[in-house]
């Protein structure tokens, strides 16, 4: 650079006074204050912070953990990224799950690194990429994608992501997928520091404070935080008797904790809690004995043999005004309930509304026409999860503008904007928050498919 404009960038831009390197002391003066080790009081630029010594203390042990070094899985030319899936996931599931995250990171890939070969259209697209990207260190780096297989019973997983992630590190996980629980795999990226962005599951670990998993929803506990908060906010059943049966599943169970948890949190009286075994039923006599001081609802946590109960309950003279169900755990079945059990039935809807039937011929994002049946089963579910983790990834790349931090990938899909996504209807994110769709609706039956009767209930 031409000495002339060095001694003018000098005039108008003068380098800072000399100051002694910053203590913790002389730090978090700056910080409150935003006076420097000498004494100079810093400019409007630099914000004030007044927070107390303890919370001063974690913000700068936090500062001095962080790294100039990229994280494992990130190279100069590559962002090494992998999803988890165990070998009890139908190879049906797989490729719903793996299709769309393949195509992205093939086409993103494609879009930013064309083939040399491909002629003036290729070679105009890689300069283009070059031009609007690279600046922000996108284009310079290819994603690549593995696929870890977990095998066996899931204490088992712990030393295979072990193994799996000497053997190639990655930048963080994307999706994921199993039958079970995904606490393992949770843990595991907890203790890593490896962010798990959107696994596939309906039963997270439900967690205020672990920080490196963020979930789609809160699954089947959600649905029971819902029906809880609905409770609480009818007239008809607050401060009164509930009656709670539960299946004793992890499906039942994880209903059930969501509802009395929240329930305790409401100031809630405990409901009566009956469970039910693997294959036991609900005997008649046993649910007029329930009944017989007809309580202000029935929370229904079971599979399809609840149509059963739900249905003799038609006759019952002490029948409460409503029932409330799980459209998860009922799945296809729901839509069987005969029309008198329809009337006192409430359901809880963890998704968007169903749009009006398309036509056969036009399928949403490759999959199924997106109605309230086939939306109502899981494995339809599959690729239109995959596709909105695909959506956010790409706008957290290009928002990171190069600065591949772990952390950062986390704090950055906070402050993205609430999506609008056919599946869920709004994805909200914010700073700190760990589960992006934090509702559900109240829904009934009626003879053109699902009835809203209650708006989006959130915490």
């Amino acid at each position: 650079m031409p000495r002339q404009i060095v001694q003018d960038n000098l005039r108008y831009y003068p380098r800072p006074p000399n100051r002694p390197p910053y203590t913790d002391a002389s730090l978090a003066e700056a910080i409150r204050r935003g006076a420097d080790p000498t004494g100079r009081i810093l400019n409007d630029a630099m914000p004030r912070y007044l927070l107390a010594d303890d919370d001063m203390k974690v913000l700068i042990s936090y500062l001095k953990s962080l790294s100039a070094e990229f994280p494992p899985g990130v190279t100069e030319t590559t962002i090494r990224f992998a999803t988890v899936i165990t070998d009890d996931v139908s190879p049906e599931e797989r490729i719903a799950m793996l299709a769309p995250l393949e195509n992205y990171v093939k086409v993103r890939n494609a879009t930013y690194f064309p083939d040399h070969e491909a002629g003036v259209l290729g070679a105009r697209s890689r300069a283009m990429a070059e031009t609007l990207f690279t600046p922000m260190g996108v284009a310079k780096r290819k994603l690549e994608l593995s696929l870890w297989v977990l095998k066996g019973p899931p204490e088992t997983w712990r030393s295979q992501l072990e193994e799996y992630n000497r053997k190639e590190p990655v930048f963080a996980l994307l999706g994921g997928m199993t039958t079970g629980e995904w606490q393992p795999v949770h843990q595991f990226c907890e203790e890593n520091h490896i962010p798990d962005i959107f696994p596939f599951t309906d039963f997270p670990v439900i967690s205020q404070t672990d920080w490196y998993t963020l979930y789609l929803s809160k699954g089947y506990y959600q649905e029971g935080e819902t029906a809880a908060r609905f409770l609480n906010d009818n007239d008809e059943a607050r401060d009164k008797p509930i009656v709670q049966i539960v299946r004793d599943s992890r499906e039942g169970q994880t209903l059930a904790r969501g509802f009395q948890e929240t329930w305790h949190d409401l100031g809630q009286t405990a409901p009566v809690t009956i469970t039910l075994k693997a294959g036991e039923t609900l005997a008649a006599e046993r649910l007029q004995e329930l009944t017989k001081d007809k309580p202000a609802a029935i929370v229904l946590w079971d599979g399809p043999e609840s149509l059963k109960t739900l249905e003799m309950l038609a006759a019952k003279k002490n029948r409460p005004a409503m029932v409330l169900a799980s459209s998860s755990y009922l799945g296809k079945s729901m839509f069987s309930l005969n029309e008198q059990a329809r009337d006192y039935t409430y359901i809880t809807y963890p998704y968007a509304m169903p749009a009006p039937p398309q036509d056969k011929n036009t399928p949403w994002l490759g999959t199924t026409n997106f109605n309230a049946e086939a939306n109502a089963v899981a494995t339809t579910r599959i690729s239109q999860q995959s596709y909105i983790l695909t959506v956010v990834l790409n706008m957290a790349l290009l928002n990171m503008r190069g600065d591949y931090y772990r952390d950062n990938l986390l704090d950055v899909i906070g402050t993205i904007m609430d999506q609008d996504v056919p599946l869920y209807g709004r994805l909200s994110f914010g700073t700190g928050q760990r589960y992006a769709s934090k509702g559900c609706y109240i829904v009934q039956l009626g003879k053109t498919g699902l009835l809203k009767k209650i708006g989006w209930v959130t915490p």
